[in-house]
């Protein structure tokens, strides 16, 4: 991909997120600083209660930190109301988690295009989106189908088409290859990174396998709560 902006799409700040456990307390994400430009690749990798799912959902808003501060585009996620954090999530930000969220009842083009009716676009251009973004991921022949009808890593295709149908800035992926044997999660991973760079969408992954780091050019490690280059 080409040159990326200079200035920030994502940045945070001091983020710092303790959960209590009865009288004990344990704290994920210690002083957390993070930066991400428009279109860059960027791997966390950490072992198991390290902190990297947690630090992704401080960044998308999911999860709100007992200290510091999360910017998209210039805006503080933290200093919007509920509602409005949802809706600059859904423009801005796609989410593909580890167990795939697709929902049993509906098809797989109907999954995809979840996002995109939470904006109240129910029109012909996103579902002429979600097709083009299925067929991509090699899901031609698979719309129809829901999701017991799919394997592991066809339904982890269908999750990143969903994550992508707004065509968001950013995307997170949390583990998206952990339940997946390591031949599918390669050729997933491979779909996922190209899916993004065709959709110009920057993305963070968080995992536990550091062989995934290979595919991105920017590697951070995570150790009890702490980010490091």
């Amino acid at each position: 991909m080409g040159s990326v902006d200079p200035h920030p799409l994502l940045r945070a700040t001091g983020l710092h997120k303790v959960y209590s456990m009865g009288s004990r307390e344990l704290h994920v994400l210690v002083d957390v600083g993070f930066e991400v430009c428009a279109g860059q690749k960027v791997a966390v990798v950490g072992a198991s209660g390290s902190g990297k799912s947690t630090l992704l959902n401080c960044l998308a808003g999911l999860d709100t930190p007992n200290a510091g501060e999360v910017w998209l585009n210039g805006t503080s996620l933290y200093k919007q109301t509920r509602s409005a954090r949802a809706r600059l999530r859904a423009k801005e930000i796609g989410f593909i988690f580890q167990s795939y969220q697709l929902i049993p009842e509906l098809d797989a083009l109907e999954n995809v295009l979840l996002p995109a009716r939470i904006l109240r676009r129910y029109g012909e251009a996103e579902r002429n989106r979600g097709r083009a973004l299925l067929e991509s991921l090699g899901l031609k022949d698979r719309m129809r189908h829901r999701p017991h009808e799919l394997s592991g890593g066809e339904q982890q295709r269908v999750a990143t088409a969903r994550a992508l149908i707004n065509t968001p800035a950013l995307l997170f992926a949390d583990e998206p290859t952990g339940n997946l044997d390591s031949t599918t999660g390669e050729r997933v991973l491979e779909a996922m990174i190209e899916a993004c760079a065709l959709a110009q969408a920057a993305i963070v992954l968080v995992t536990h396998d550091e062989g995934i780091s290979k595919h991105f050019p920017r590697v951070l490690t995570m150790a009890d709560g702490r980010l490091f280059s």
